[in-house]
């Protein structure tokens, strides 16, 4: 018996000290970077066996796949994009290519902050992925950094430059800048391989540095699959196109001028949203199967705060089928239903979305609103808290607690 209890003691000893020897190699940055992305991809592995599906749930209190009319004007023509008149730019050359800023592999889910910090190198600031990330998403298991976030760095942290984003934009859009010296930061989808969280549909950012309309291409800065990459100019649309074709362009801030002629009209932001609605509609009517496009019809109409069209616009895209990653990217749809008193179906969102992204602060943000009207306010606090806790910097979750403390 006595030899049985001593080699019990050893046993304990040893994993005690097997444990402390992991847990001291994890705070080594190297080790901790090669372990969290193995982690985390297991954790999203066994996230998708206990709660599988593809897409995201129908909302319980969706309506019925809203008829075109109700959301359409009559006369929105079905055969693409109808943007509103503007002036005619000057022709475009064929082709154009800017130098290649000094290429940075991202770490795991950091493709925004990675991307952010080639277009700020390419006018010489010296940091790098990790100084955005500190900022923007501490907790590494935090995977998205959504574009306003992006900007916010810029304007606060990155002295000289400037950053603009806008909608609904065009190829052309893209090649107007690369041709004027700009490069350009998107929001596109890629597909991830089985054993990546689970694998499947989900966003991705890049830096467009250069195009060549003879072999119709784009050259992409890519920091998931390599630099100098040529992206063709469909399969760059089709990708593009589930995030409303957004763009992000940073600048020194003395370019303001030289940007907002670029942009046009379209540097009036109103004027952008209105040119990406109509823009949605005329998608929408042409392929009225396609979810993405009732999604962007629902983010555009939110915009302007038309809560009930936008939620019926998001009822549509959800009731086609979203990929299940949609709502770790775009919260539209818990905006929308929470301004229409359909906080239930922003609970059971969230919660789907948590269930395979636990550390979604927009998702904690947007159900721990909703409890607080259903009544739980334990919840909501406990919501609030957890959105702190992945993310101290996150205002609106600091501003929620305080608000439901004091309340």
């Amino acid at each position: 018996m006595k030899e049985r209890w001593a080699w019990l003691g050893w046993f304990a000893l040893g994993a005690a000290v097997m444990t402390a020897a992991l847990l001291g190699a994890y705070q080594v940055p190297a080790v901790r970077e090669r372990l969290e992305w193995r982690l985390d991809a297991a954790a999203g592995i066994v996230a998708g066996w206990l709660h599988p599906g593809e897409t995201l749930p129908t909302p319980a209190h969706a309506a019925a796949l809203p008829s075109l009319p109700t959301l359409l004007p009559a006369g929105t023509p079905t055969s693409g994009p109808t943007p509103l008149p503007s002036a005619t730019p000057p022709p475009l050359p064929d082709s154009a290519g800017l130098p290649a800023p000094a290429w940075e592999k991202q770490s795991w889910n950091n493709c925004g902050p990675a991307t952010l910090a080639l277009a700020l190198r390419y006018y010489g600031w010296d940091g790098d992925q990790h100084d955005i990330s500190d900022l923007l998403k501490p907790d590494p298991g935090d995977k998205n950094v959504n574009i306003e976030e992006l900007v916010y760095y810029v304007r606060t942290r990155a002295g000289w430059l400037n950053a603009e984003y806008r909608v609904g934009a065009e190829l052309d859009t893209l090649k107007r800048f690369l041709a004027a010296g700009y490069p350009v930061v998107i929001e596109k989808s890629l597909v991830l391989p089985a054993n990546e969280g689970g694998g499947g549909w989900a966003a991705h950012y890049v830096l467009l540095t250069g195009y060549d309309d003879g072999r119709q291409e784009f050259v992409t800065q890519d920091t998931y699959h390599g630099p100098d990459l040529p992206v063709a100019y469909a399969d760059l649309e089709a990708r593009w196109h589930a995030f409303n074709h957004v763009y992000l362009v940073v600048f020194p801030v003395e370019r303001a001028g030289e940007i907002a002629a670029l942009m046009g009209d379209e540097a009036d932001e109103e004027i952008n949203r209105e040119r990406a609605l109509e823009r949605s509609r005329a998608e929408v009517a042409a392929a009225p199967e396609d979810a993405f496009a009732w999604f962007n019809l629902g983010t555009n109409l939110a915009h302007f705060e038309r809560y009930d069209e936008a939620a019926q616009a998001y009822d549509a895209a959800l009731g086609l089928g979203l990929p299940w990653r949609f709502t770790r990217y775009q919260f539209g749809p818990y905006i929308a239903y929470f301004n229409q008193g359909r906080f239930e179906d922003v609970v059971d969102l969230a919660t789907s979305t948590l269930y395979r992204t636990s550390k979604s602060e927009e998702a904690r943000l947007w159900r721990g609103w909703a409890r607080y009207r259903l009544g739980d306010l334990g919840g909501a606090l406990d919501d609030f808290q957890a959105a702190l806790e992945v993310n101290p910097n996150y205002l609106d979750a600091r501003y929620a607690l305080e608000y439901v403390r004091g309340g």
